[in-house]
C-alpha cells in the first residue's frame, strides 16, 4: 500500500469517530427542532436549538461549532472519495 494511500485511511479513521458525536447531534437537534416548530411548538423547544448551534451549557462553541462540523464533514467526504477512486476495477477481473 501506498504512503497516500495509508495516509488517506488513517486520516479518515482517526476523523470519523470523533465526527460521528457532533453530526448526529446536529441532525437529530435540526430534525427535532423542526418537527416542533411545524406543530407550533417550537417556543418550547429553543434549548435544541442551542444545542444544534453549539451552545453546551458553560461551553458556548457557537462562533466556531458549523465551521469544525463542515470542515469535518468535507474532510470525510474528500477522504473517502479518493480512497473509493484508488479501489480496483471489479470489471478487470471477470
Amino acid at each position: 500500500m501506498t504512503s497516500i494511500k495509508l495516509n488517506l485511511r488513517r486520516l479518515h479513521r482517526a476523523i470519523a469517530p470523533l465526527m460521528c458525536v457532533p453530526l448526529l447531534l446536529t441532525v437529530t437537534t435540526g430534525m427535532l427542532f423542526q418537527m416542533a416548530a411545524t406543530n407550533q411548538q417550537g417556543d418550547q423547544f429553543l434549548w435544541l436549538l442551542d444545542l444544534h448551534r453549539g451552545k453546551f451549557g458553560r461551553f458556548n462553541l457557537e462562533t466556531v461549532y458549523p465551521y469544525l462540523n463542515g470542515l469535518g464533514l468535507l474532510t470525510l467526504l474528500l477522504t473517502g472519495t479518493l480512497m473509493w477512486f484508488q479501489m480496483p476495477s471489479k470489471r478487470g477481473r471477470l
